[in-house]
C-alpha cells in the first residue's frame, strides 16, 4: 500500500455528476494506492501514519489538530514506467481487492474521530488542493 500525504491549506475532489467534497483550512490530502497482497496489516499501518505523523509546522499531527483528511484512491501510484513509454498497471490491485481496503482505511481514520472526505472509487475525479510548504510524503506500508 502506498500513500502520498500532502499537507494542504485546502483540498477538494470534484466528481462528475456529483457535488464537490472537501475542506478549506489546514488538513491533508492523501492519494492511496493498493497492490496485490495488501491486507489488514497495511491498512493499520497507513491509518496510523496518516493520523499520527507530525506533519504540521508546530510538530502536531492530524489527530492532534483534528485536521480534515481528503482520501482519494489512486491506482496509478503502482504504475511501472521502467520499460517503454506506456506505464504498466499490473502492480495495482484490481477494484474488487482494492476497494474494500480503501474503505477500511476510511473507516479506520473515522474510528479515530477524524473528519474524512472521499472521492468515489473508480470514478474520474479532479483534485484541487493548495500544497502547504510544499510538504509531501510517501508512506509505503
Amino acid at each position: 500500500m502506498r500513500a502520498i500525504i500532502q499537507r494542504v491549506t485546502r483540498g477538494y475532489v470534484h466528481i462528475e455528476g456529483e457535488d464537490s467534497r472537501g475542506f478549506s483550512g489546514p488538513g491533508v490530502v492523501v492519494l492511496l494506492g493498493v497492490t496485490h497482497g495488501d491486507g489488514q496489516a497495511q491498512v493499520d499501518k497507513v491509518v496510523r501514519k496518516i493520523a499520527e505523523l507530525r506533519l504540521f509546522e508546530d510538530e502536531t499531527s492530524v489527530t492532534d489538530r483534528g485536521a480534515p483528511v481528503l482520501l482519494v484512491s489512486q491506482f496509478t501510484l503502482y504504475g511501472n514506467t521502467r520499460k517503454g513509454r506506456r506505464p504498466s498497471w499490473s502492480g495495482a490491485a484490481p477494484g474488487p481487492v482494492a476497494q474494500p481496503l480503501y474503505e477500511q482505511v476510511v473507516a479506520g481514520l473515522r474510528d479515530r474521530g477524524l473528519t474524512v472526505y472521499t472521492g468515489t472509487f473508480g470514478a474520474m475525479m479532479r483534485i484541487e488542493m493548495v500544497n502547504d510548504g510544499p510538504f509531501t510524503l510517501l508512506v509505503e506500508a
